[in-house]
């Protein structure tokens, strides 16, 4: 994976969730833009796959340009981290903003995840 920034967008011509990936030393940075809900996800999903794939083994979400996510989201930063644990590498979430971070918070899994500054 190259140094330059990359994107992922949904397909259509609005996109709802944007990821720009970024590699900081050993890591893969993704920075999400948007919205992170049960139409978007796949977008994330099929990004963290190819930065796996890619090699790296830590990953760090940037929740931080989110404008909202649901159940969706948190169900897939859940099923993230349980893979990292299982498989061995590493993930970890820059949090959102509040509204972002209220999911986590209201649902008591904010103490489940690792939380880091970017």
């Amino acid at each position: 994976m190259s140094a330059e920034p990359r994107a992922a967008t949904l397909d259509d011509d609005r996109p709802s969730l944007t990821c720009i990936v970024l590699q900081r030393c050993d890591a893969a940075h993704v920075h999400l833009i948007g919205v992170l809900d049960i139409a978007t996800v796949p977008v994330l999903e099929r990004q963290l796959q190819e930065v796996r794939e890619a090699g790296f083994r830590r990953l760090i979400v940037d929740l931080g340009g989110l404008s909202f996510m649901d159940s969706a989201g948190l169900r897939l930063a859940l099923a993230w981290d349980a893979a990292a644990r299982q498989d061995g590498f590493d993930v970890s979430f820059v949090p959102g903003e509040p509204a972002v971070q209220r999911v986590f918070e209201i649902t008591g899994t904010s103490g489940l995840l690792r939380f880091v500054r970017s």
